[in-house]
């Protein structure tokens, strides 16, 4: 492959990273915990973007409990995004021929 070859190459693989980039920005990934009473959505992005608690969470006796439930889905919610993003970049990592990839 010339040179001009590879550059067209780089640029098409530039633009396939840039419409990941871009549909990971717009996907929304959900968890719940403590049977729906905590739920955390976060974006392709890893960035958190809304959190709701159960009015019946908000009380001191529930701390404990509520503590765990938002490490619970804040953590099922990245295991998540982390697997679809890296799903996503297959595509690309599958186009630059590397072994093992």
């Amino acid at each position: 492959m010339g040179t001009f070859g590879k550059a067209k190459q780089l640029w098409d693989l530039q633009k396939k990273a840039r419409a990941i980039q871009k549909e990971l920005k717009e996907t929304e990934v959900e968890a719940k915990a403590a049977e729906g009473k905590v739920i955390v959505v976060f974006n392709g992005e890893q960035h958190i973007q809304s959190v709701e608690i159960a009015e019946e969470m908000l009380i001191p006796e529930k701390k404990r409990d509520l503590e765990k439930a938002l490490q619970q889905a804040i953590a099922e919610a990245v295991s998540r995004v982390q697997a679809y993003a890296a799903d996503k970049m297959k595509a690309i990592a599958g186009d630059l021929n590397i072994p093992g990839m």
